[in-house]
């Protein structure tokens, strides 16, 4: 308990000193010891680096989930050590509802076909959407995260040391400082032809006291001296090692774009999976020459794999190996015509296509080899295709 108690009174002494030492110096009424312009940049470069590290976690936890609540939900877990629980994402979410409704509203009705269809590509855009977040988790957030929870908390701890070392030395300084001028003073004081002999040795006795002092603050400030280097050069090794953390950053960033890279592909075949299904085809459509989705830069092998190749003849408008004609040059042909009632308003994706608009009647009829989710419309002297889910055929 003695032992305890005097440790206690020690650190609470050296405490002091730095509070007095630090509150001095912010008043100016004491000096500091100021470090290299080196040590500055790298104590700048540092504090940068953690900075936007920060920023850039906490930005990408953002992208990869929007909802804040579940990004709550999932530090709570991670701080209590337990397994984040797999939540289903918007997609699949999207895709379970569109399951539902067409085996509600009709599962052969063009629309509850239509919602089969786009509800198994959501699903996959989920799927892709789910193994994007993981590997972007562990390749790129983790990293991140392990540096600041690491790392910088090492780097920090020793330039709280640091600061601390630097106190000590700088009160040692000011310490050393007074007591050569008590010293001084109190040589200077006595006066060899003082008439008082108890005054001289009073006097004499002050100044070798102050010589004892300054013999002990000399060696204070040497060990002080010797702490605070040992310090300085621990944390510049640690501070210097942030440059293997911009090279490790630099991998996972590459990391994570080829991740994205693969996300984005993947949901570009996806979607040109689904405009093959439903007749709207993103290449060249009979009737115009400018494709409606722009290729993917990228030479990857995944966006290479997913940019494929959509020729004419896909149109499905002219049998195979005869030119493909445009619609306003093909004659309706002599029966087979249909009335039809627009049932919801249709935006033209292209020229080949005709505007619909709610309850208006067309005339429309079919060509031979036409994918069979497709029409020809024809109102006044207008033509082009139109969707069969958007009409109602009448006799």
């Amino acid at each position: 308990m003695d032992f305890n108690m005097k440790k206690l009174a020690s650190d609470a002494g050296i405490f002091f000193t730095r509070a007095v030492q630090f509150t001095e110096e912010k008043f100016g009424q004491a000096e500091r010891t100021e470090l290299d312009a080196h040590f500055e940049n790298l104590l700048a470069r540092a504090d940068s680096t953690k900075n936007w590290t920060e920023k850039i976690l906490r930005q990408t936890e953002v992208l990869l989930q929007p909802n804040p609540s579940a990004r709550v939900e999932e530090f709570l877990y991670e701080k209590l050590d337990r397994k984040v629980p797999s939540r289903v994402t918007n997609g699949e979410l999207l895709a379970q509802y569109m399951a539902e409704a067409a085996s509600e509203l009709g599962p052969t009705t063009p629309y509850g076909k239509t919602l089969i269809k786009v509800a198994e590509a959501e699903k996959r855009l989920g799927a892709a959407e789910r193994d994007f977040i993981h590997t972007a988790s562990i390749n790129f957030l983790t990293p991140l995260r392990n540096f600041l929870e690491g790392d910088w908390k090492t780097i920090s701890k020793e330039r709280r040391l640091l600061q601390n070392r630097r106190l000590d030395l700088d009160a040692c300084k000011a310490r050393l400082k007074k007591a050569k001028a008590a010293e001084a003073k109190a040589t200077t004081v006595p006066d060899f032809q003082e008439t008082r002999p108890r005054n001289y040795i009073l006097s004499a006795s002050a100044s070798a006291l102050w010589n004892d002092e300054v013999d002990k603050a000399e060696q204070e400030l040497r060990v002080a001296q010797t702490e605070f280097d040992r310090q300085a050069e621990v944390t510049r090794l640690l501070l210097e090692g942030i440059s293997s953390t911009h090279v490790n950053h630099l991998r996972c960033l590459h990391e994570f774009v080829e991740s994205q890279t693969t996300y984005y592909a993947q949901c570009y075949r996806h979607m040109l999976d689904l405009q093959k299904q439903l007749g709207r085809f993103p290449g060249t459509f009979v009737g115009t020459t400018e494709p409606a989705s722009p290729p993917l830069s990228s030479t990857s092998p995944t966006t290479a794999a997913a940019t494929m190749p959509v020729g004419s003849s896909v149109a499905g408008l002219a049998p195979p190996g005869e030119a493909a004609l445009r619609l306003e040059e093909v004659a309706p042909p002599a029966s087979g015509t249909r009335k039809a009632r627009v049932l919801y308003d249709y935006e033209a994706a292209d020229s080949s296509e005709l505007a619909l608009l709610a309850d208006e009647l067309i005339t429309v009829y079919s060509l031979p080899g036409m994918d069979p989710d497709w029409l020809v419309g024809e109102r006044g002297n207008k033509k082009g295709k139109v969707p069969v889910t958007y009409l109602e055929l009448l006799s």
